[in-house]
């Protein structure tokens, strides 16, 4: 199944995107009476949406492709994401192959729609793009043993790591300044249920800045892979339902060039995750 969310900030509603003979219909399931948050995900929420829509889906309005595509997921208690889990992308950022995972949050007011405009921070001057394939929670995790691992997914979806790398390079502290932005973390389009994603470490990723290939890999090549991330992560904070994990971006980023590039506003970037769907968001300025 594909989660959806539809509609203007902070009016968002849950939905559903359906394929039938190559068609695709994106269908609002607001009687369902949940969100897609924390509660829909500790209490097996796909799985009863699933068993409710096959009672109700006749009489689920349909949603009209002019409405905005939202976050797929109610905003998360945290996001935790992975730096230089790919191997390329560690040495072009001149940095160590990372012996243990490098961990670090990214605010949760960073998350936008998966079309929604990527705005380039007050002071920002080196604002960079970093597709990822983010893993998002179904269960309270606090120790998990790698070999139980998908036990504790509920689903997957892309997110654009966005990263003002003046905050975080030359700012001094920690990651965070550079990644919390508000639109620092479109996400989307849809959440892929389990069952829609066989195997999370054999997916393309790719991404464009104004139509110019900047990065392309597959999960295969991360240094730490999904199963190991979870287990690791949880033994330093206890994961909750809804959570997302975003899991590292493979070579090609602006900062990495020679010379290093970076996003300017009017800027069109475009991505995909395999089996994900895609994402575009043209850049802005911040204004007041």
């Amino acid at each position: 199944m594909k989660l959806c969310r539809f509609g203007p900030p902070s009016h968002e509603t849950p939905g559903v995107l359906l394929h039938s003979d190559g068609s695709e219909t994106r269908l609002d399931v607001s009687g369902f009476g949940e969100d897609f948050g924390e509660r829909f995900f500790e209490t097996d929420g796909p799985r009863r949406l699933a068993e409710w829509l096959r009672v109700h889906q006749k009489s689920c309005p349909a949603v009209e492709a002019s409405v905005r595509v939202a976050p797929p997921i109610a905003r998360p208690s945290k996001i935790i994401c992975v730096g230089l889990n790919y191997r390329e992308h560690a040495l072009e950022t001149g940095a160590d192959i990372p012996q243990e995972p490098m961990i670090f949050g990214k605010a949760t007011s960073a998350i936008c729609g998966a079309n929604d405009a990527i705005v380039i921070p007050k002071g920002g001057t080196k604002t960079d793009w970093e597709v990822e394939l983010a893993v998002i929670i179904a269960k309270r995790a606090q120790y998990v043993e790698e070999r139980s691992w998908r036990d504790f997914v509920a689903g997957y979806m892309i997110m654009n790591d966005v990263s003002e790398r003046a905050f975080q390079k030359e700012r001094g502290g920690q990651f965070i300044k550079g990644k919390s932005a508000d639109s620092f973390a479109p996400c989307g389009p849809f959440l892929a249920t389990t069952e829609e994603i066989k195997d999370p470490q054999d997916l393309s990723l790719r991404l464009q800045v104004n139509g110019e290939e900047r990065q392309r890999g597959s999960t295969r090549d991360m240094i730490f892979s999904v199963p190991y991330l979870i287990s690791y992560i949880s033994r330093f904070m206890t994961l909750l339902p809804g959570d997302v994990i975003s899991t590292g971006t493979p070579s090609g980023v602006g900062a990495g060039m020679k010379p290093p590039r970076f996003l300017q506003a009017g800027d069109v970037v475009t991505y995909s995750v395999e089996g994900l769907g895609e994402c575009r968001n043209e850049v802005t300025l911040f204004s007041a």
